[in-house]
């Protein structure tokens, strides 16, 4: 009996690791492929976008434990009543409960793995994530700082700032979004500020307008403020936030 349940306890979990793998593989794949093209054209090393796909593996492993597990008992299942080995284990005397024993086993092994990653490796690999990508925002905000020239940190934003002071004030700023594509955004302002949030750096805007041309119709929307608020960080590095 014991050699039994061990025979098909190997077979599920045989089955589990290579599912699981290939179920990983597919869907890290997929977003490693964008992620890339995110880190790179924000000028960003191999190592970062080896780092920010190895702190995604916990949350994709989570994801596809139960599928694993459940086309793991499919198969041994049927592949044990296609060769009669089910037939076996039924005429040899043994209870259902007692031929599902190995499945039971290997359900509780699946639920121990997802609590794991669930509430363990997944929080702490989220946690890291997050903080990277905010110190990634930050790296990339600061080359923004230069004084009396248009800059381009991507293709669908222009920066532009007249001075800076010597308490941190940026004088005179520029900012140009063609991010959506029906939408052309020019944000303009006095001053402004660069400041931390747990939401990543923020640009404080003091003094401006924002000025919103619909590329169909062609018509300009413009707002005056007082102090306006852009989460830089995300809108000239899409790499900030890695969706999951």
């Amino acid at each position: 009996m014991k050699r039994a349940n061990a025979y098909v306890l190997k077979q599920l979990l045989t089955l589990f690791g290579f599912f699981a793998l290939i179920l990983v593989l597919i869907y890290w794949v997929n977003r490693a492929v964008s992620l890339f093209d995110q880190l790179i054209a924000d000028g960003q090393s191999i190592f970062i976008f080896l780092e920010f796909t190895s702190l995604t593996l916990p949350w994709i492993i989570q994801m596809v434990t139960p599928a694993a597990g459940f086309a793991a008992v499919v198969y041994v299942i049927h592949r044990l009543s296609i060769d009669s080995e089910l037939v076996i284990l039924q005429t040899s005397g043994r209870s259902n409960c007692q031929i599902a024993t190995p499945v039971w086993i290997f359900a509780l092994c699946v639920t121990l793995i997802t609590l794991v990653l669930y509430n363990v490796l997944v929080p702490i690999s989220q946690s890291r994530l997050q903080q990277r990508q905010t110190e990634v925002a930050e790296n990339v905000t600061a080359r923004l700082l230069t004084e009396g020239a248009f800059l381009k940190p991507n293709e669908n934003i222009t920066f532009y700032l007249k001075s800076i002071s010597n308490d941190g004030q940026l004088e005179s700023v520029f900012l140009n979004s063609t991010i959506d594509p029906k939408r052309n955004v020019t944000y303009s302002a006095t001053k402004a500020f660069l400041v931390r949030s747990d939401l990543g750096p923020q640009l404080v805007l003091i003094d401006g307008l924002v000025q919103s041309l619909d590329i169909k119709t062609q018509r300009l929307t413009v707002t005056r403020f007082n102090d306006f608020v852009v989460n830089i960080g995300r809108l000239i590095s899409p790499s900030a936030e890695v969706g999951l």
